[in-house]
Order: C-alpha cells, then sequence, then structure tokens
C-alpha cells in the first residue's frame, strides 16, 4: 500500500480542569482530548486516521493543509469593568 505524507493545522485549547482539547480545523468535527500535550498530540493522530477512513469508506475528498498559512493577530478590544 502506498503512503502519502498529509499535513494538518491542530489547534491544543489548555482546559480548566487540566489537559488540552485538540481541534482539526480543516476536518469538521475532527476533536479529540489528551491529558497532557504529548497525549493531546497522539490522540489528534488517531482521531485523524479514524477521519480518514470515514472519508475513504465514502469515497470522499481527503484534505490536507500542506498549502495552508497559519498565524496568530492580537487584537485590542475594548471594554469596561461594569
Amino acid at each position: 500500500m502506498l503512503r502519502k505524507l498529509l499535513k494538518y493545522n491542530v489547534i491544543f485549547n489548555p482546559e480548566q480542569e487540566g489537559g488540552f482539547t485538540v481541534t482539526v480545523p480543516s476536518l469538521p468535527g475532527c476533536v479529540t482530548y489528551g491529558k497532557n500535550i504529548e497525549q493531546a498530540n497522539e490522540m489528534a493522530k488517531d482521531a485523524i486516521g479514524l477521519y480518514l477512513e470515514s472519508l475513504r469508506k465514502y469515497r470522499e475528498e481527503i484534505p490536507s493543509d500542506e498549502r495552508s498559512l497559519v498565524g496568530s493577530l492580537d487584537f485590542e478590544y475594548p471594554h469596561s469593568n461594569a
């Protein structure tokens, strides 16, 4: 079986109770959780693999983020303490 290296942007959001929720923006609904960053990363790989298996089963296009650019933006928003 041939293999292709696919790239996916993932977002690790720290949770108040500990651990991280991971989302994969280019795979809607692909969300997982890990108790630490290492486990969250492994769980994300598993979730992506399962997601792609489902896409393949239903003969849907498999997206990739290989051409995406990721950045962040600081935005100052005025607010009141009232």
